[in-house]
């Protein structure tokens, strides 16, 4: 299907401003040092599962996220592992839930520790999720998430899953058998726009990867994004006509191109150019915003599944790349 958006060559030069709440950096450390619940949270847990596999050892995870409620995820990592590994952590996208132990062995057969972040409520689309939402703010909403509790961003929904993701990045980065720096954020869609918001409120991360990321320029997808979930916030809208100010106010404390300004670590995007879900405009206007150092892989006839396999081995390929700089800048400084 024929884009609807800008072209390519615009795409690459769109930088739009960004709507800036005046208290967004007080909102959000207010947000991660004091959330309920943090402090005397229950410690991570890490048991192992039985999957008949020989090579990649599989761990069913709890670890305490917003307000210390827990949330559920799988951590694989290769088997006979001797020294401190790498490690890529991943966030899923809309509706997406954990699935089984048994899939998704890629990172862990390249040698890398991979977490994968359950997201909390959701799972409805893919296998089982297993991470409850206790929600303060779903009353009125539109059936999807994007729009629970987005009458304030304290009880915005996407407030909790921000929460979850960066507790969730200092558990790996505290596993005595990861490298600290080497930890990477990912994901597809709203995971990629969740590894975005990641990247800009953890400091010393190894890079990001975000693909056809979610929650970018939000004010404009909503306005020309033609699927679920935008239009689930279009769809609010059309029955709240005197909330759009108080909505995308909500929504600015979350928009992942905002955090993207604020994110240094080095980060690999890909962008589709026919993405009906997440428009490319978008897209571009987290890449060009992104303070850090940054490469894309540009799909120019792929939707919203972007660069798919291909794009995994682009990843490998990158990681591999980044890590071996970090560990040869580890040897020169020992």
């Amino acid at each position: 299907m024929p884009s609807a958006d800008l072209p390519l060559a615009d795409c690459r030069t769109y930088r739009p401003d960004l709507p800036v709440p005046g208290d967004f950096d007080a909102f959000w450390s207010r947000t991660l040092d004091q959330e309920p619940g943090h402090e005397g949270a229950d410690k991570p847990l890490f048991v192992p599962v039985g999957t008949g596999l020989t090579q990649v050892l599989t761990y069913d995870v709890t670890f305490p996220g917003y307000g210390g409620q827990p949330v559920r995820g799988w951590l694989r990592m290769p088997a006979g592992a001797t020294e401190p590994l790498g490690c890529v952590v991943e966030f899923l996208g809309y509706g997406r839930g954990r699935g089984l132990p048994h899939e998704d062995l890629f990172w862990a057969c390249a040698g890398y520790a991979h977490l994968v972040m359950d997201t909390r409520g959701q799972g409805w689309s893919a296998a089982s999720g297993a991470t409850a939402d206790p929600d303060p703010g779903a009353a009125g909403t539109v059936p999807g998430f994007v729009t629970r509790g987005v009458g304030s961003p304290e009880t915005y929904y996407y407030r909790r899953l921000f929460v979850d993701a960066v507790r969730c990045v200092e558990m790996m980065r505290a596993h005595p058998e990861v490298d600290p720096e080497r930890v990477v954020v990912t994901g597809i869609s709203q995971g990629g726009g969740i590894a975005l918001a990641v990247a800009g409120l953890v400091p010393g991360l190894a890079g990001v990867m975000p693909d056809v990321p979610f929650l970018c320029n939000v004010p404009r997808a909503v306005r020309i994004g033609a699927l679920p979930p935008y239009t689930e916030i279009a769809s609010y809208l059309r029955l709240h006509h005197d909330r759009a100010d108080e909505v995308f106010r909500t929504l600015s404390y979350f928009d992942a191109a905002l955090h993207a300004t604020k994110a240094t670590a080095p980060a690999l995007f890909s962008i589709a150019m026919l993405d009906e879900i997440c428009p490319p405009s978008t897209c571009f206007t987290a890449f060009n915003h992104y303070a850090g150092e940054k490469d894309v892989r540009v799909y120019e006839f792929n939707g919203h599944e972007g660069g798919t396999e291909r794009h995994r081995a682009e990843q490998l390929s990158w990681v591999r790349s980044l890590f071996a700089g970090l560990a040869t800048g580890q040897a020169a400084r020992s």
